[in-house]
């Protein structure tokens, strides 16, 4: 990883771009912003249709060659639309599609690429349209979805679940599994005697984490000055 070479106060300029944008551009197009956000290049993160909710202490990345989308798509008020929990990650490339309810429980995370939905979203004979039987999608607390995973109207997938990377999830997973493959399936359980420590359990305490993280972030940029950051961006060297 190349060192960044970014001034402490440079960096939290940066921060506070994001955070403007958040606030500026992101949180209105929502129902519900949490707080304590921790949302990196939100203008690569899209939102479409309502209502759309996220916790506190939400973990959500964007990326320029891996846009993030949630999506809420109905001509329906009374709906769920897409409701996610406090200490969640979401990572690049993230799509979630909701025709009716989609509900990410806390400490989840999603690895790039998964997609998660509740809908065909075309009828099998009419095409026309769409569906006329609502479905839903359930993530209970700590499910880890995998790298370019699908998860497909209908399921629930019970507390602390691994799915593995490129499954795609078709009926309900019980919890504490490692579930994989296409339609996915159980694997093994979890050792019912191992602790499961979550993200929520890791980051609750805000002040804290908030206190380690500046700590360490000026300790990795002493020494850093503007004209070796400009310098850096001209002329990079091997250093």
């Amino acid at each position: 990883m190349i060192r960044d070479k970014r001034p402490y106060y440079i960096k939290q300029a940066w921060y506070r771009l994001q955070d403007f944008y958040v606030r500026r551009y992101l949180a209105p197009q929502l129902s519900g912003l949490g707080p304590h956000p921790y949302i990196i290049k939100p203008w690569y993160i899209e939102l479409f249709g309502s209502p759309i909710s996220i916790g506190s202490h939400v973990t959500l990345l964007g990326c320029p060659d891996k846009r993030t989308r949630l999506t809420v798509w109905s001509e329906k008020k009374e709906i769920d639309g897409i409701r996610i929990g406090d200490h969640v990650l979401i990572s690049p490339g993230v799509r979630i599609s909701a025709a009716n309810s989609i509900r990410i429980a806390d400490s989840c995370m999603l690895a790039s690429h998964a997609y998660i939905t509740d809908s065909d979203w075309h009828g099998i004979y009419d095409r026309s349209l769409p569906p006329a039987t609502l479905s839903k999608v359930v993530l209970e607390e700590n499910v880890w979805i995998g790298d370019s995973a699908i998860v497909c109207k209908g399921v629930t997938i019970g507390k602390n679940t691994i799915i593995g990377a490129g499954a795609v999830v078709t009926c309900d997973i019980p919890a504490n599994a490692v579930a994989a493959g296409n339609p996915a399936r159980v694997l093994r359980e979890l050792d019912p005697d191992r602790e499961i420590i979550t993200r929520k359990d890791r980051y609750g305490d805000t002040e804290k984490m908030t206190a380690v993280l500046e700590t360490a972030e000026k300790d990795c940029l002493e020494g850093n000055t503007f004209l070796g950051w400009i310098r850096s961006l001209i002329a990079p060297s091997r250093e």
